[in-house]
């Protein structure tokens, strides 16, 4: 068998069921093994597309997911969506045709750019050993939490591979915590009388052990942005940290004397740029990479280890149940306000605009429980993020950490093949629907019944309300009103275009139809005031 098929072939076997990417010479003799071997192959419009429906994937699923992508411009197209998967640490093994010739117009360093994003950049080497890295790469992604660039030389493609079992290769077991770190934290635990833990992305599996020790040591429970809904359902749960929490969680984690960060990076988006953790509060971390301790703020403790055994070690060190944060005080307000919806505001709508906060809080009474929302960046983005609700972790895809407009409708194409079973719901911007406008046809020949709600103001609102207060020229940011609901029926939707509350009611009758085709919303929202995270997003600048 020649390498193209063999390396194909090795990494279905290892595990690598679902493939995503554009096709092209360099590649396509890969993705039709892999196709054969027995994986589903997902074909985008646009490399950039195919990534982030790739991380998406990985993310909801839990599984190492595959980009198959063309040596040169296939592979610099899917730059921004491996570097979005690389920042967050997403599972994913792609494999890339490699012109090694200097000649080539496809040549580029793709090793040196796959590292200079984040990524671990691979090789072939020759035929001997095709099927010993590819299975390496797979081992890497998944073991490391990785994305793993796999260069697949022209040159090398050819050659005949030698035959012979696949040696999949077991990922590296977690190391155990250490007794005394654990010990320690346990006291830190019994002697807190505000506890809050708020989890992270590496958190993401470990519900029931979290729940289990906060219950020994009454904390109440919160989440950085990524593992929203990890805690849904529970009377303590404050929902998200950071710049969309909401007032009353932003006071009660500024309240607490001890913040324990599990599988969370306690970044500036977490803690506002720390201004959510008291001066005297204590802080502890815990997360699997030891360089990842105290490298965002300082701390008081770190804890390397898995997650859910070092929450299982110091509940076994936990015998009594304190009420630690959890007074009839703190429960009262929780039931009255916490959630977004629960704060009053003065509706903004009119004059053919809709306030995007009526608007999102319509849709997700209209929207079923179980859904899958995924957000692209931009000025909107707070409002499906914090209005709209989701079921558990797995109900929100929040391709982020790169802070890229215009992957949010790939991310809910990723999300939604990960979760068949639930309702797809997109939210973008008017910029980041034109940016990966391509892959509207992709819902629509994948046939998903997806809601994509587009919240039009016509421009970059995050630039508009960051310097027009100060007097500059709004010319390069603002552009002419854009009829996205005749652009998504081009393309085979149904649409909504909404201006008012009462133009809602075509959802529901969307709802309550065959969906045999997928919905976008077209709503034309306000646009005189900044969103409330804004402040805080261009403080990080």
């Amino acid at each position: 068998m020649d390498v193209a098929r063999a390396v194909g072939e090795t990494l279905v076997r290892c595990g690598v069921d679902t493939v995503f990417g554009v096709v092209g010479s360099g590649n396509f003799l890969t993705t039709t093994a892999m196709v054969g071997a027995g994986a589903r192959y997902v074909a985008a419009r646009h490399e950039g597309g195919a990534a982030t429906m790739a991380d998406a994937y990985a993310r909801t699923s839990g599984r190492v997911a595959g980009l198959s992508v063309h040596q040169g411009c296939g592979f610099t197209n899917a730059l921004t969506g491996i570097t979005e998967a690389a920042k967050s640490r997403t599972p994913l093994v792609v494999v890339t045709g490699e012109a090694t010739s200097r000649r080539s117009n496809f040549f580029v360093d793709q090793p040196a750019l796959a590292a200079a994003v984040g990524a671990v950049p691979m090789r072939i080497g020759s035929a001997a050993d095709a099927v010993a890295v590819a299975a390496e790469a797979v081992a890497v992604a998944r073991g490391g939490r990785r994305v793993v660039v796999l260069n697949l030389p022209l040159d090398v493609q050819a050659e005949q591979a030698p035959a012979g079992p696949v040696a999949v290769p077991d990922p590296p077991a977690p190391p155990p915590p250490d007794p005394a770190a654990v010990a320690r934290l346990a006291e830190a635990l019994r002697s807190a009388r505000r506890p809050v833990f708020v989890a992270g992305r590496g958190a993401r599996g470990a519900r029931s052990e979290l729940v289990e020790l906060a219950d020994r040591c009454g904390a109440l429970l919160a989440t950085s942005a990524v593992a929203r809904g990890l805690f849904r359902g529970l009377p303590w749960d404050l929902d998200v940290s950071g710049g969309f929490a909401t007032p009353l969680a932003a006071e009660l984690v500024s309240g607490a004397d001890l913040v324990v960060g599990w599988g969370c990076a306690l970044n500036m988006w977490t803690t506002r740029h720390g201004r959510l953790i008291a001066d005297d509060a204590a802080v502890v971390q815990v997360d699997l990479e030891d360089d990842a301790l105290g490298a965002q703020r300082r701390i008081d403790l770190g804890v390397v280890g898995d997650v859910g055994a070092v929450a299982r070690a110091a509940t076994a060190l936990l015998p009594g149940t304190p009420a630690g944060y959890r007074t009839p005080e703190v429960r009262r307000a929780l039931a009255g306000r916490g959630r977004w919806r629960d704060e009053p505001f003065a509706d903004a709508g009119g004059r053919g605009r809709i306030d995007p906060r009526t608007l999102t809080i319509a849709l997700d009474d209209l929207l079923p429980a179980e859904r899958v929302v995924a957000v692209d960046s931009g000025n909107f983005m707070g409002y499906p993020s914090m209005f709209l609700d989701v079921p558990d972790e797995a109900g929100f895809c929040f391709t982020q950490a790169f802070q890229s407009v215009g992957l949010g409708l790939a991310t809910a194409i990723g999300a939604a093949l990960a979760r068949p079973d639930r309702l797809p719901v997109a939210a973008l911007g008017d910029g980041g629907a034109l940016m990966g406008a391509a892959e509207l046809e992709t819902v629509v020949r994948l046939g998903l019944p997806m809601v994509v709600v587009v919240y039009d103001d016509a421009g970059y609102g995050a630039e508009v309300h960051h310097f027009g207060p100060a007097g500059h020229p709004l010319d390069t940011v603002r552009f002419p009103e854009t009829d996205f609901a005749a652009i998504a029926r081009g393309h085979g939707f149904a649409s909504v275009p909404v201006r008012e509350p009462g133009d809602l009611a075509a959802v529901g009758e969307w709802l309550a139809g065959p969906r045999t085709a997928p919905l976008l919303v077209d709503a034309k929202v306000t646009r005189d005031e900044p969103s409330w995270w804004l402040e805080e997003a261009f403080r990080g600048h």
